[in-house]
């Protein structure tokens, strides 16, 4: 009885709460974070829904029993929260269960797919999309000046950042002298960035355009791509190179940004700025910083991640790729032919509305606190009862889903998505 009453109270607190926007509810690091523009109650705020598409085929190359896939899963992260992922009923992959799992290194996400039995020489695919929000920051807030960083003056959490690895190898000499050469004598963060993303893409820019041309792409670590230029995994590790060597903490950021054509995967650069936090940069392009709204951040890769890395899936001689689903099972292969046919990905920007900031902030936190309990009950051995309420409460945020992309406010979405909560707070324990 008591456990009833509790359930019950905290359903409509929570309820109660994300539609006035309590203030104690716990949200993303974007909401905690750093921009004075968000006290303004009169400043509108873009919302943005964006979808993920990806395909995932994979064969057997003898008999296998059941196996796992572990797919990268947009994280809550900074300025984008995760609504939900939705599995198209044309795969033909024998999915025996699936669930949204924490990694290892905060606050990334994978989808354990738990897949059944294969016979050598079978073929399936998986055909799913990633459902996310983001409130969209335009950097309009950033400073014109940010002091480049001593060592001592960084958060100690940032300090993993400034590491050596296999890709990012700030131990060179030879990489040591351009960092220092591409800096010069600025004292000034933001122009140290833009400098950076400049040198990184457009060095020996006809040479890369030459090995794209030819399929000759090869290693993408950060020494290689200073003699060779890169792909933008390569361009990615050079941009955390010079960072890391001038005192910056910067990472690899996989994302999967809107292009006119299908693809692998995406590399960005997140580089930190004291007193304001990680900025993502799209190097590939020379442009910094890149607005959240562009594309869905898949994963932070770690100094493991940097150290583990593979092979490029088209062309065969480009190494130094960090990876973004792993098979536990070696023999069924992923397969890739010529990003028409086979595995593929693509991002498409839904539908963006402007609100007022606390309109915009509490459609953030419903999202948040909704995608937390669909979480927790994916893949879960549920009662019937508990079943039926997630499937209502998943239905719910399919419906929500489509309100946002019909209407010019976020109202409609911030009802279905409480229907949704009300749902979950229905499952007993």
């Amino acid at each position: 009885m008591k456990k009833t009453l509790y359930r019950n109270l905290l359903k409509e607190l929570l309820a109660l709460g994300l539609i006035v926007q309590l203030s104690f509810l716990s949200i993303s690091p974007y909401v905690t974070a750093k921009q004075t523009v968000q006290d303004k109650t009169d400043t509108l705020q873009e919302l943005n829904l964006l979808r993920g598409e990806h395909f995932l085929y994979v064969n057997a190359t003898k008999d296998v029993t059941s196996f796992h896939i572990r797919y990268s899963f947009p994280p809550d992260y900074n300025y984008q929260v995760p609504i939900m992922l939705e599995i198209l009923n044309d795969s033909t992959a024998d999915v025996l269960n699936y669930e949204i799992q924490k990694d290892s290194l905060e606050p990334n996400n994978v989808i354990n797919f738990t897949l059944g039995s294969m016979q050598k020489g079978d073929m399936v695919f998986l055909h799913f999309f990633c459902w996310v929000l983001v409130i969209n920051n335009n950097y309009s807030d950033l400073p014109e000046y940010a002091k480049i960083p001593k060592k001592c003056e960084l958060p100690e959490e940032t300090k993993y950042w400034l590491s050596s690895s296999d890709m990012v190898q700030t131990n060179s000499i030879l990489l040591k002298i351009k960092a220092y050469e591409v800096k010069g004598f600025t004292t000034n963060l933001f122009v140290l960035a833009h400098k950076i993303a400049f040198y990184v893409k457009y060095h020996k820019l006809p040479f890369y355009s030459l090995q794209l041309a030819l399929g000759t792409l090869k290693g993408q670590d950060a020494l290689t791509t200073l003699f060779r230029n890169g792909d933008c995994p390569g361009r990615s590790h050079l941009s955390c190179a010079l960072f890391r060597i001038n005192n910056v903490p910067a990472r690899v950021v996989m994302v999967t940004r809107s292009y006119p054509f299908w693809y692998q995967m995406h590399f960005m650069v997140e580089y930190y700025c004291p007193n304001y936090g990680w900025i993502l940069s799209e190097v590939h392009n020379a442009e910094t910083p890149y607005e959240p709204k562009n594309q869905i951040v898949m994963r932070i890769c770690s100094l493991e991640d940097e150290n583990t890395t593979g092979h490029d899936f088209i062309f065969s001689k480009m190494t130094g790729v960090e990876q973004w689903f792993w098979i536990d099972d070696n023999a069924v292969k992923p397969y890739y032919k010529d990003l028409k046919e086979g595995s593929k990905l693509n991002m498409f920007p839904e539908k963006a509305l402007f609100t007022n900031t606390t309109t915009a902030f509490t459609t953030i936190n419903v999202t948040e606190t909704v995608f937390s309990f669909y979480q927790q009950y994916l893949g879960k051995n549920l009662s019937e009862e508990n079943l039926n309420h997630f499937r209502s409460a998943v239905v719910d945020q399919k419906q929500a889903i489509e309100s946002f992309k019909q209407s010019e406010d976020p109202y409609g979405y911030i009802d279905y998505m409480t229907l949704a909560l009300n749902e979950y707070g229905e499952i007993s324990e």
